[in-house]
């Protein structure tokens, strides 16, 4: 495995995109803003349903399990 990917704790495979890689409009799960085109962000994609892979903010999935629960509005 590369420099670029890693194996989390959590069975998914997380991947770096570089600016140069990131071409599209994202929504990111932690935080529900759009990750926009040319920034670095990651992508993450479990190992046993590489289908339900989501693009996230890095410091939104480096902060993760320490995010409380969202308001229902």
């Amino acid at each position: 495995m590369g420099p670029d990917s890693e194996v989390a704790e959590d069975d998914v495979e997380v991947r770096r995109i570089h600016p140069f890689q990131a071409t599209k409009y994202y929504l990111c799960p932690g935080c529900n803003q759009d990750i926009v085109p040319g920034l670095t962000h990651v992508v993450v994609v479990p190992m046993h349903d590489p289908d339900l892979r989501r693009h996230w903010h890095t410091p939104c999935w480096e902060n993760r399990h320490r995010r409380r629960p969202g308001r229902i509005v």
